[in-house]
């Protein structure tokens, strides 16, 4: 949110390039994380390159938890056929690492952050299905939802009204937990040249540009990372939390 809200007060244009003495400044006063080969203010690059890991974590991991609770409920109610089918395009995709899929996927469609996106859910669906069919696979089981089918409800409305809200907890903490995940997809996508385009400032591609100058000034590599692993830490402190709260086993601990 600050991130969004910030620019219309930004210190410097994260695109204006400067002229020549202000190239590579260090840390100071006038210059607050430092500038890089271009001149360009590097505290405005890292709010303005922030936005994208946002916009692209929010949204993969909204549309592709979304779409992995829904099937992940399908899957494991459902049984039989449909569970065969749809857990054996699980192993497939869970047989590549998710940085060499995603890798392969960006570059099979472009570089853009609606081409990570995508990219993004269906590296995130897996493990998504995974967790809550099983959980759905044991609610199927208990006393309320056996009731429920014996009194003759249909599968749809067992499966809004009786299953749904129960993984609701599940489906929370897998978004916290893997948003971090996703912004460090982004970024290492980013870092190897096949994220958005380089004219765009991300924490992704300010690292590749600030390892090659990184004997002359550390600041622009290390700030970046600085500021990826604090995101990411405080998202999966969160995620911890959410899990202790929300999870009955855990609550009092």
């Amino acid at each position: 949110m600050v991130s969004y809200a910030i620019p219309g007060i930004l210190p410097n244009d994260p695109l204006d390039v400067r002229a020549h003495e202000e190239k590579f400044l260090p840390p100071s006063p006038g210059a607050f994380l430092g500038s890089d080969h271009l001149g360009r203010d590097e505290f405005s690059r890292i709010i303005v390159g922030s936005q994208i890991s946002i916009y692209v974590g929010l949204l993969s991991v909204g549309i592709g938890v979304t779409l992995g609770t829904l099937i992940g409920i399908i899957s494991a109610y459902a049984g039989g056929i449909i569970d065969l089918a749809i857990q054996r395009i699980v192993d497939a995709m869970m047989a590549f690492p998710p940085i060499i899929l995603a890798l392969g996927l960006v570059a099979a469609v472009g570089g853009s952050a609606n081409n990570i996106i995508i990219a993004l859910v269906v590296i995130l669906l897996p493990g998504t299905i995974r967790v809550i069919r099983a959980q759905v696979l044991s609610i199927k089981e208990l006393d309320y939802t056996l009731a429920a089918t014996a009194i003759g409800a249909g599968s749809s409305r067992i499966m809004l009204k009786h299953i749904l809200p129960n993984v609701i907890a599940s489906y929370i903490v897998l978004g916290t937990i893997t948003l971090g995940f996703a912004i460090i997809i982004e970024a290492s996508l980013s870092f190897l040249g096949v994220g958005v385009p380089p004219d765009i400032p991300t924490w992704g591609t300010m690292l590749t540009q600030g390892a090659g100058d990184i004997r002359i000034a550390w600041w622009l590599a290390v700030f970046p990372g600085i500021a990826i692993s604090v995101v990411v830490f405080s998202i999966n402190f969160l995620g911890d939390a959410l899990r202790d709260v929300l999870d009955p086993r855990l609550r009092g601990r």
